[in-house]
């Protein structure tokens, strides 16, 4: 059974899922950057690009937001054999609904579509598409017969719109589907009331808040508890709940207890883990989670692992053990986007088999949708993970200004080669400079009067003008400065 964990202050909220003790999912939303995936804005086009076959829309945002023809409902609507260039879709200056189904990333702004979805508690409303359709999570066919007939039983034949059963809708009564229906028809009501009353930019739907999203979307009946530490909040997610999802309510519940909540289950220590380029695995082998903008990598290795019966069986368990532990990663990091798996090279076929297969039933408890590809000539494992928020990192981390986000800086010894020819430029350019004073961190000054003291005497001989150094406590390593004196 899960238990859900929710912090909140007036600056962030912060959710933990715990499935045995152990942390599964992490969420974190700041108050002053809250995600906008799911909210839907009228906006307007600022720009048509026919050659990317694309346009650049104005939603209010500080960066205008990206809308690609294929993201265009009509696209394949107007004719579905030939579909129609963007430029005989849409042009500048027009208004259009949109919603954001990707949130601005790094330099990219946000990802935009005009086919509009509002989800509820157990069904999500498609207002531009009469298609009734069933989550694939739902396996069980008798099931999916019964929610589908339920469904077209609530629904007039002259409705516009049209439906997706969740996961969530599972075990649904038809009271359950009817008052979900009824809130996403009032919802859908006051979003066209908003757009006649505003002018293009403006947000006409704001998706809920993180607590509210977590009670709609993540909550179970493997959910075994809810516990929030803010009084004020869990009034109002009670509250939430008895409206849109009643079946949680009996699950909330108010920490009272001294210790901060997040403190009681360490889960501020899962956080710092998480964050950490190097994972630890119990065998004694670890991972090297790598995320760049480009794609996220994770290399495999055995560390102090040594097998009991030879070093294929080694490999192999550490290999298993990986499977579990880096389907965890991506869900506590969030990490998205294109994924590169470097499992410890196995020669055994039934090996690689055993650890693919390990591979998806780890994935297979995932909320968010991927695709894994088997074993390539080079022994990787291709994924995607779809990626509509910044990772872990990237919300509460920003690049080192140390070292400028390469993740690693130079040595002592580079920065004073570096000095040396900075100084011997220098003299050339200002020769009537009577001494040169070098400004540098305690590192490289420690190294000028030992290893390096001889090549800095040289240089003051070779230029003929003394130089002199001082320590300044708050420059970097790759930090100087050349005083002319």
């Amino acid at each position: 059974m899960e238990d859900i964990l929710i912090n909140i202050t007036p600056q962030e909220t912060r959710v933990a899922v715990l499935l045995a003790g152990v942390v599964q999912e992490l969420h974190v939303e700041r108050s002053a950057a809250r995600g906008i995936a799911g909210n839907i804005y009228l906006g307007k086009i600022v720009r048509v690009l026919p050659g990317m076959q694309s346009a650049f829309v104005d939603i209010g945002l500080e960066r205008a937001a990206f809308l690609h023809v294929a993201d265009i409902w009509e696209y394949r609507q107007v004719a579905p054999e030939k579909p129609l260039p963007i430029e005989r879709l849409i042009h500048e200056g027009e208004t259009l609904l949109v919603q954001v189904v990707k949130d601005p990333i790094g330099t990219k702004g946000a990802r935009l579509s005009t086919q509009i979805s509002i989800a509820g508690r157990m069904l999500v409303y498609l207002p531009q598409d009469p298609h009734i359709g069933i989550s694939q999570r739902i396996e069980n066919e008798e099931e999916r017969t019964q929610l589908r007939e339920m469904l077209q039983r609530l629904v007039p034949p002259d409705e516009r719109g049209g439906y997706i059963i969740r996961t969530s809708a599972e075990d649904a009564t038809e009271a359950d589907l009817a008052n979900d229906l009824e809130y996403l028809r009032v919802l859908w009501g006051r979003i066209q009331d908003r757009r006649t009353e505003s002018s293009a930019p403006a947000v006409l739907y704001q998706e809920l808040w993180l607590a509210q999203r977590i009670l709609r979307d993540v909550t179970t009946e493997a959910t075994a508890s809810v516990q929030i530490d803010s009084r004020e909040n869990f009034v109002k997610l009670e509250q939430f709940a008895r409206q849109f999802v009643p079946r949680v309510e009996p699950k909330l519940s108010h920490y009272t207890g001294e210790r901060p909540l997040f403190d009681l289950h360490s889960i501020d220590a899962e956080i710092e883990r998480a964050l950490a380029r190097r994972v630890e695995l119990k065998s004694g082998g670890y991972l090297i989670i790598d995320q760049t903008e480009a794609m996220t990598t994770v290399d495999v290795n055995t560390g102090g692992f040594v097998g009991t019966r030879n070093f294929d069986d080694t490999i192999y368990k550490t290999n298993l053990e990986a499977a579990q532990a880096i389907a965890r990663q991506l869900r506590l990091r969030n990490l998205g986007g294109i994924i590169i798996v470097d499992f410890i090279d196995m020669m055994n076929a039934e090996h690689q088999d055993a650890v693919l297969a390990e591979f998806k039933k780890a994935l297979a408890r995932d909320r968010t949708r991927m695709t894994v590809s088997g074993f390539t000539q080079l022994g990787l494992v291709e994924m995607t993970r779809k990626r509509t928020r910044e990772s872990l990192a990237h919300i509460l981390c920003e690049p080192c200004p140390m070292c400028q986000a390469r993740g690693q800086v130079k040595t002592s010894r580079t920065m004073c080669f570096e000095i040396l020819r900075e100084i011997l430029r220098e003299s050339r350019l200002f020769d009537e400079t009577r001494e040169f004073r070098i400004l540098a961190s305690q590192q490289v000054i420690d190294l000028f009067l030992e290893d390096e003291s001889q090549s800095l005497a040289l240089l003051s001989d070779f230029i003929g003008k003394p130089v002199s150094m001082q320590v300044e406590t708050v420059y970097s390593q790759e930090q100087y400065d050349i005083v002319l004196m």
